[in-house]
């Protein structure tokens, strides 16, 4: 199992290019089992759940093409079996994202309940009920989801809860029913709008998308186009924390930062001078971060996947703020890490109260889940000495050559093999 390795206390300085989003390329992947011809992806990043999504696509028949660079093509039409197997999904929840396109496409999907980080229940009731309303029928049984449908109509659909990748699932599978699908409390998140915009693009007839209240006419056939993935808002995000926790001064490029305005908000609170250009973010911090106060809510709100990252700027922050959780119930694992490193933090139910230090010092660390592994790189980055990062699979999950773009800035840190 490798590591990272990390020696701290140096100034990120520099500039890097912006990775696609992870979290749009994963639906858009599967939306390739809605076209009828091929599609071909750009700006897909090199990750591992990128490289999971493809073993799934290919054990289904899609055929495959890795292009040079970040270029994905995909061809459905010898697609012959409808099944998530749990060996290649237990860790990608993303993986429920096949049920849509399956569904509405071929009428049948054994869909494995899937895994992921372990932050909390996702529960996919609000899928399998949805698809129920419009015609499917589904058991839950073995650990898969099992739906047949012979052909899916619309209907009114109004989601309990904010969900980014129901809303996903029900617009894959609303494009080709029979009918108009309303779905109302629908996400509003960038990942949502940049899925419906490549749907539009092979000719379904989508309106709303980035509103609350999605309009779908379903159409008969989709086509195979091509389409650029959009910037990773939350990579953006996290390399600007940790310029502002080093001391930094760095310039993201490739960026869209209209997606990221929660998070330059809090940065600029900390103290951050920031300038924005069309597709560029500046950030220069000249003293240390002021604390923040971070409550983290649905799109256009702060992001739930900045918390982590925001804990590690709080740590060695002049005062005490204090981050919420409001999406998930079991998103403050890297705490205890944090404190190992001498955070001050205190957990209050879905609160963390944080004082801030001078400064952290390196210490041994396990990174739990995605985003918890990011708060402790750049936990390392600020602190005195010398980090190990142990599990660091995680970070290979959601981030494009994180050492190497670090290293890029200036960062002293390495890969290590246990």
């Amino acid at each position: 199992m490798q590591k990272l390795e990390i020696e701290g206390g140096v100034p990120l300085a520099g500039e890097i290019v912006i990775s696609g989003a992870k979290n749009a390329a994963l639906p858009a992947l599967v939306a390739g089992l809605l076209a009828e011809g091929p599609v071909l992806l750009g700006n897909v990043p090199h990750l591992n759940d990128v490289t999971t999504t493809v073993k799934l696509l290919r054990q289904m028949g899609v055929d495959v093409v890795l292009h040079d660079g970040s270029g994905i093509e995909l061809d459905a039409s010898g697609v012959s079996k409808f099944v998530a197997p749990y060996e290649l999904v237990k860790t990608m929840r993303a993986s429920i994202l096949t049920l849509g396109p399956l569904l509405g496409r071929f009428g049948q999907a054994d869909v494995s309940l899937p895994g992921g980080c372990a932050i909390g229940a996702r529960p996919v009731d609000l899928h399998v009920s949805a698809l129920k309303a419009m015609g499917a029928s589904i058991e839950i049984t073995g650990g898969y989801i099992r739906a047949r449908a012979k052909r899916l109509h619309g209907t009114r659909i109004v989601l309990d809860t904010v969900t980014v990748t129901g809303t996903e699932n029900l617009l894959m599978a609303a494009v080709l029913a029979r009918g108009e699908t309303v779905i109302e409390n629908a996400a509003r998140e960038p990942e949502v709008l940049d899925l419906a915009r490549f749907l539009n693009r092979m000719g379904a007839r989508i309106e709303g998308a980035g509103t609350a209240m999605i309009n779908v006419q379903g159409v008969d056939a989709l086509r195979g186009v091509e389409y650029t993935i959009m910037p990773d808002r939350i990579e953006s995000g996290t390399y600007l924390v940790a310029a502002a926790v080093t001391g930094g001064r760095i310039r993201i490029k490739k960026t869209d930062p209209r997606t990221l305005d929660a998070v330059l908000q809090k940065l600029k609170a900390a103290g951050a001078a920031i300038e924005v250009g069309t597709d560029w973010v500046s950030l220069e911090m000249e003293c240390r971060p002021k604390a923040v106060d971070v409550s983290t809510a649905p799109y256009p709100g702060f992001p739930t996947d900045m918390q982590a990252q925001f804990c590690a700027l709080n740590a060695i922050a002049v005062g005490s703020g204090t981050i919420t959780e409001t999406i998930f119930e079991n998103r403050f694992q890297h705490v205890l890490e944090l404190q190992r490193m001498g955070a001050e933090v205190t957990v209050r139910g879905n609160t963390v109260v944080i004082h801030g230090v001078e400064s952290l010092t390196g210490a041994e660390v396990m990174a739990t889940d995605l985003r918890a592994s990011a708060s402790l790189v750049l936990a390392g980055l600020a602190a005195r000495g010398r980090t190990t990062v142990a599990r660091i699979y995680h970070i290979d999950r959601g981030y494009e050559c994180l050492e190497e773009k670090l290293s890029q800035l200036g960062a002293r840190i390495r890969r290590l093999a246990d």
